[in-house]
């Protein structure tokens, strides 16, 4: 039994991390600023706090035997919108948990580090960061070097996170989800570029299969490798009727890389579960029974979102961290 300090652990990714660490014997906090959220409803021991704080973060990393560190700003059009408030977030945060933190670390890093590459991708390959997301990320790895450290480069991720937390509708196959629900047509723009995919659940059973472990270093993250082309088709197990408009475009998003994540399977028995397919028809089922009431809110999109209140803000993000009771 360990005490986890879980930093963004009330977003995307952090829904579906606690929800896992609740089954276990773990004693959990999570450490958010609540960005996406009004209110933090688990039952679980929560700060309110920006990782940028330092002193309200410090009592709480030394209460910890392991940090899952999930803060960060995530997605190439979000960390575009201020990049030197992403590099603050996403880099030297970062750095500053390594300088005060020697015991487990387990990051999440991204797949786009390798950016273009029509090989097939090990922790090895080249990188080739395209964006202030993906570049902020690999210096954060960086920094995680020789440490206590775990770094998960995550394939693009989909699915439910947990009951709480928002769902992300600017991921591939959500947001072709939705709009294959909503106009039962999607278009799709070249379609042979790649991703290699993950279901967001399938990320916290490796995070928390691995707390407690001595692996360190970098490990891909993916279930399967697809096109964009053929995730279309997938929709269309799930929405026989759809249209799919396939465009050419002479400009295209430039991210086309397939990973392998074999170093993980032979270390630590890496075994994601869920098919894209049963992700699709996950969201689809909450379409359906209405508990998504308004699918184009902007909360859904983290560029959307984040350029709302970075436009309304007096103060970077447009909150202050405030003391709690």
């Amino acid at each position: 039994m360990a005490n986890v300090l879980v930093v963004g652990g009330a977003g995307y990714v952090g829904g579906a991390v606690t929800d896992r660490l609740m089954e276990t014997a773990h004693n959990v906090r999570v450490y958010d600023s609540l960005v996406y959220e009004d209110s933090y409803r688990k039952p679980l021991d929560f700060v309110l706090g920006d990782v940028r704080d330092q002193e309200r973060l410090r009592p709480h990393l030394r209460w910890a035997d392991a940090v899952v560190w999930l803060a960060a700003i995530v997605g190439d059009g979000a960390c575009a919108l201020n990049p030197d408030l992403t590099v603050e977030l996403n880099d030297r945060a970062v750095g500053r948990l390594a300088e005060q933190f020697d015991r487990r670390i387990i990051f999440t890093s991204t797949c786009s580090v390798y950016g273009t590459n029509d090989d097939l991708l090990d922790e090895k390959a080249p990188v080739n960061p395209l964006s202030v997301y993906a570049q902020t990320k690999l210096a954060a790895e960086r920094r995680l070097t020789g440490r206590n450290a775990i770094v998960f480069r995550l394939g693009t991720l989909f699915g439910v996170s947990d009951h709480f937390s928002r769902i992300r509708m600017d991921l591939a196959v959500n947001v072709l989800t939705v709009k294959a629900y909503a106009y039962r047509r999607i278009s799709v723009f070249g379609g042979n570029q790649c991703r290699p995919l993950l279901h967001v659940k399938d990320v916290a059973e490796a995070i928390v299969q691995t707390l407690e472990t001595r692996q360190t270093g970098v490990f891909n993250l993916h279930a399967v490798n697809m096109r964009i082309a053929d995730l279309a088709d997938c929709l269309k197990t799930q929405f026989p009727d759809l249209e799919v408009e396939r465009t050419k475009l002479e400009f295209q998003d430039t991210r086309n890389y397939r990973v392998s994540s074999d170093k993980a399977i032979a270390a630590f028995g890496f075994s994601p579960k869920r098919s894209v397919e049963e992700g699709i028809a996950e969201l689809k089922a909450l379409l359906e029974a209405g508990r998504i009431k308004n699918i184009s809110l902007s909360r859904h999109s983290n560029q959307r979102f984040l350029r709302e209140i970075l436009d309304k803000a007096s103060s970077p993000l447009g909150f202050e961290v405030r003391p709690l009771g």
